[in-house]
């Protein structure tokens, strides 16, 4: 089947399919006018690698589960080399979060001791057309 095919049939795209197969993840044989074919297996591996992308995985994460993306792998128990690598991930992940938690905080602490609130500022207030209050409409006095 050509990469269109193949985009359709799992939900991605040519470019992504191309992506995963630079990343060594696909393999297509080149039909004699150049355009990449793909076997009828590599839709349930498209499937894998987009279903444990989703969970968090990255494209790296998943080359040592080569061999486990063309079976159901989301219906299996996950193997402790599986679980492992998840394990790696979500920590990956926890550090990251608590490294955006800090950039968030030391940005909140700068703007009130600058003496202005997040979402304060210019840009925020009256002057651009942004209200407190309650907004006009059918019903609602607006003159006092």
């Amino acid at each position: 089947m050509l990469i269109g095919e193949l985009a359709r049939r799992t939900g991605s795209t040519a470019r992504a399919l191309r992506h995963y197969e630079q990343a060594g993840l696909i393999d297509s044989e080149r039909a004699a006018n150049g355009y990449r074919e793909y076997g009828e297996p590599a839709v349930v591996r498209v499937r894998n690698i987009r279903a444990l992308v989703a969970a968090g995985l990255t494209l790296e994460d998943l080359r040592p589960l080569l061999g486990c993306l063309d079976g159901d792998v989301m219906s299996r128990p996950p193997s402790e080399r599986v679980l492992g690598i998840a394990r790696e991930r979500l920590a990956v992940l926890e550090r990251r979060i608590a490294a955006q938690s800090d950039a968030r905080d030391r940005l909140i602490a700068a703007l009130a001791a600058a003496g202005r609130g997040p979402g304060e500022g210019p840009g925020n207030g009256p002057e651009n057309g942004q209200r407190n209050g309650p907004k006009s409409g059918p019903g609602r006095r607006t003159d006092g």
